[in-house]
């Protein structure tokens, strides 16, 4: 059932004239930050076009050019009958040493977690040599399903050095791993990550509410704590249609 149509003027959209940027491409960026903070929720319908572009002092074109960059990003569709309604938010996550239960929480995404395996298990030649451990040797393994907003975002699985912690399910679906990591005293202090991707498995589509074959957005990380101690070995995989990554690039002097 859609949403109220949202009020433009509680939204507090509007435009600078003075400003290079274009009038349509300024809207798109303040309707999409609109989604992003929750403050256009999916589900909401925005409202007429030319009750928008009349309050804005905008040709319906403008409009329309605007709102129709984010039904071409997933944001945002056109319903005959019913308008134009926003379908998701999608979360951009600087890459940074943090955790994406802290960078959910801290955009007020409601981060829930729900933990699918915590155990032990022998390493591979992979994680062994991720975690400078022994082939074979015992390491733990957390396998967890991170949502927000009750909607499925990302499936994280964590396989860290015997005895580091208490990695209670209890705690674990409560907090974040690192929230754990730095409350049992470690301290983290680097990582090195990869970033890829690729097709879903059927069983990640079942977790992640997509079909097969949809893309994943991947990420592997090594955490080292301030010691040089390889702390945790993360391979996650992200939906692509809800989540992206942020770079920020320098120009090298």
């Amino acid at each position: 059932m859609p949403k109220p149509a949202a009020d433009s003027a509680a939204l507090g959209l509007g435009v600078d004239r003075t400003s290079p940027v274009p009038l349509y491409y300024q809207l798109a960026q303040q309707l999409e930050a609109a989604i992003e903070k929750g403050r256009l929720a999916p589900g909401s319908l925005l409202g007429n076009e030319l009750e928008l572009a009349a309050r804005l002092g905008l040709s319906r074109p403008t409009v329309r050019q605007a709102i129709q960059s984010l039904v071409d990003k997933g944001l945002m569709v056109r319903r005959r009958g019913v308008g134009t309604q926003v379908v998701h938010s999608r979360i951009k996550r600087p890459l940074e040493l943090s955790s994406l239960y802290d960078d959910l929480e801290t955009a007020g995404r409601k981060p829930a977690t729900r933990v699918l395996r915590n155990t032990v298990e022998p390493a591979t030649p992979e994680i062994a040599a991720a975690l400078g451990v022994e082939e074979g040797s015992d390491v733990h393994l957390v396998e967890r399903v991170r949502y927000a907003h009750d909607e499925p975002m990302a499936l994280l699985r964590n396989h860290l050095p015997p005895r580091l912690l208490d990695l209670g399910t209890e705690r674990l679906e409560s907090t974040g791993l690192y929230r754990m990591m730095r409350a049992s005293g470690i301290t983290l202090h680097s990582a090195r990550q990869s970033v890829g991707a690729r097709a879903a498995t059927v069983e990640e589509g079942e977790l992640l509410a997509e079909p097969a074959g949809a893309p994943l957005l991947t990420m592997e990380r090594t955490t080292f704590d301030d010691g040089g101690r390889a702390v945790e070995f993360g391979s996650h995989v992200y939906r692509a249609s809800r989540y992206a990554f942020e770079f920020q690039l320098l120009v090298r002097p």
